[in-house]
């Protein structure tokens, strides 16, 4: 399964280090196997002439308007392609979605998604003949040199203090990151124990005003590439943003990375943030490498 990975690269322009889709080891392909619900029945593998030259594999979540979303994501070596594999490889998913979608009793407010970079022309050829649409995308930014990180420049709104995240604010944190995507669609359930499950907190940092806590920047080391760092939740309360207390929490999370010996670091945001983050990510040296789009289609 790396091996098909790694042959995908030129072909479709694989990121290797993308923090989205990136290009993984087989250490990696074998425990996100492990995690899927099921992995003997939500991966398949296309096997020809004795070796492997594609896989599938089949995930599935609810959002927060209640939607169950079952995605697949399918990889081809290129020199199999336009043969009908493909093709066939989605057939299957398909019909693996609609036997689960019954398993589960979902039916009602199930639908059927797939994922694929815009450089992938040859699968986003296959979803939209299939009747898949897009409905949103991410947008990938890199920081190359965390070596560059500004100083913040600016001070705190009085009162207002930043400091490390403890265990005893884990709750507010997550609720401060949750409530951010309030008004925002096609987002996963977050519960509060999958927040505790997956905390790594030696980079995290938070603003409070008294004991209120006003925003958060959960930065984390990626386990398998410790020079590289992530940015995964910049988040500021509705009533708090634009007084440079994101901005403030970005640079002493990138700072923190740093110190953990990061020397890059990644996010990612949608194309349709509302919030102008590309600015603030832009003004502290991040620039875009990908795009990733999300496509879906009634189950029916």
């Amino acid at each position: 399964m790396a091996a098909v990975r790694l042959g995908c690269v030129e072909r479709d322009r694989v990121d290797a280090r993308s923090v989205v889709e990136g290009l993984p080891t087989a250490a990696e392909i074998a425990e996100a196997s492990v995690k899927l619900d099921e992995p003997s029945k939500s991966q398949v593998l296309v096997v020809r002439d004795g070796s492997v030259v594609g896989y599938s594999t089949i995930q599935w979540w609810q959002e927060r308007d209640d939607t169950w979303l079952y995605l697949h994501r399918g990889y081809l070596l290129p020199e199999h392609r336009d043969q009908g594999i493909g093709s066939a490889m989605l057939s299957w998913a398909e019909e693996r979605i609609r036997q689960l979608v019954e398993d589960h009793g979902t039916a009602r407010t199930a639908v059927i998604g797939a994922n694929a970079m815009v450089s992938e022309q040859d699968a986003t050829a296959l979803l939209l003949a299939a009747g898949y649409r897009r409905v949103f995308s991410l947008v990938e930014l890199e920081l190359s040199d965390l070596r560059q990180v500004p100083e913040p420049g600016s001070e705190l709104p009085a009162g207002i203090r930043t400091g490390p995240i403890g265990t005893s604010h884990y709750r507010a944190a997550w609720r401060t990151v949750v409530d951010s995507y309030a008004d925002t669609g096609f987002t996963q359930k977050w519960s509060f124990q999958d927040f505790v499950d997956a905390a790594d907190p030696a980079c995290w940092r938070a603003a409070w005003n008294g004991q209120d806590m006003l925003g958060v920047a959960l930065c984390s080391i990626r386990s398998h590439d410790h020079t590289v760092g992530v940015v995964e939740e910049l988040s500021v309360r509705t009533d708090q943003r634009r007084l440079g207390i994101g901005r403030i929490l970005l640079l002493e999370g990138l700072r923190s990375l740093r110190e953990q010996g990061a020397t890059t670091a990644r996010l990612f945001t949608g194309t349709a943030n509302p919030h102008r983050s590309y600015d603030l990510y832009e003004s502290v040296g991040f620039r875009r490498q990908n795009e990733y789009v999300r496509y879906r289609k009634p189950l029916a």
